[in-house]
């Protein structure tokens, strides 16, 4: 897997919704309307994060804001797979 320059981020960013970029990391940010619902929502995660051998770090706050940043630690920046997962985690939202 190859790090994304910055344009391709750019260019790939387009395709996602609510994503943006943080240093390395791909960011997205989502409230839910109880803890029980988010705790949930990462639980669907899981599966897709092991198929890809690809997982983002969550981080639960106020019990229902969900904070997922994506980035491919070996390349040390944004990759194809990252954008992948950004892609299966957004049809995860849609499905909600």
């Amino acid at each position: 897997m190859v790090k994304l320059n910055n344009s391709e981020i750019k260019e790939r960013l387009k395709k996602i919704s609510g994503w943006k970029v943080e240093g390395i990391y791909l960011v997205k940010k989502l409230k839910f309307d109880n803890f029980v619902s988010a705790v949930n929502f990462i639980n669907k995660i899981v599966p897709i994060a092991e198929e890809l051998e690809h997982h983002p770090d969550l981080e639960l706050k106020n019990y229902n804001e969900l904070t997922i940043k994506i980035t491919t630690h070996d390349e040390g920046g944004i990759t194809e797979l990252d954008f992948e997962l950004a892609e299966k985690i957004d049809k995860l939202i849609s499905e909600k």
